[in-house]
């Protein structure tokens, strides 16, 4: 499995202060890009880069080999993914789902297991590090998924530098981080991204993956 640029085509669905930044970056790096966010206006920027407009989830995914979804919450992941109109009625066997909400472990399985069903590939990828983070292309990314549908896309994401590897029991648990060094004032968040723990030594402290996922995302972390 190969992603990159001038072969694999890119779809990116949501497009607010984060999405916007990321998808330019992906823009930047080569690939042709397709673009569905719910207000035109708030795609202007990357169409001005060269994306192309879809008029809908599915058909960001008719025109796409890997589809890119950041949007506000678990109930619009399930509807631009799950949803009659959504990214999983447009795709083909082959195909990757990438979902960078930060959601719910439990859709994500659920993805997971439908996108297995049609031939497809579904990766749960929440981002940290806000709207800077995305400008400059220095988040830190946890991914769930299969190892080599994650090291195929590591072309596609801006600025990665690192990734640990750990089963997850529905695919494995990697975490990306292209921001070493961050100013983090949680504990954990800072052994995470500084120390590169991996999610066995996570457990080790009680935690569940979800118990990463919300402290990672926790609103008193401040990345510099």
């Amino acid at each position: 499995m190969i992603v990159e640029p001038g072969k694999t085509r890119i779809g990116w669905i949501g497009l607010g202060v984060m999405g916007r930044s990321m998808c330019g970056h992906v823009i930047d790096r080569g690939f042709a890009v397709t673009v569905y966010t719910r207000t035109r206006e708030t795609a202007e920027s990357v169409l001005a880069k060269g994306a192309q407009w879809a008029d809908s989830p599915k058909a960001v995914a008719e025109q796409s080999d890997v589809v890119f979804s950041i949007v506000g919450f678990p109930e619009d992941v399930r509807e631009v993914i799950l949803g009659e109109d959504g990214v999983l009625a447009g795709g083909k066997k082959g195909d990757i789902i990438v979902d960078m909400t930060t959601s719910e472990p439990s859709l994500a399985v659920e993805m997971y297991e439908a996108a297995k069903a049609r031939g497809m590939s579904s990766v749960d990828a929440p981002v940290s590090g806000g709207d800077v983070g995305a400008q400059e292309a220095r988040l830190s990314i946890m991914i769930g998924g299969d190892e080599d549908v994650v090291e195929a896309l590591l072309t596609a994401i801006p600025g990665v530098v690192d990734v640990q590897y750990e089963d997850s029991g529905a695919g494995d648990a990697y975490l990306v981080t292209s921001a070493p060094g961050q100013d983090v004032r949680d504990p954990l968040a800072k052994a995470v991204v500084d120390g590169g723990f991996g999610l066995r030594e996570l457990r080790t402290m009680d935690m569940t993956l979800e118990d990463v996922f919300l402290r990672l995302t926790n609103e008193d972390r401040v990345e510099a």
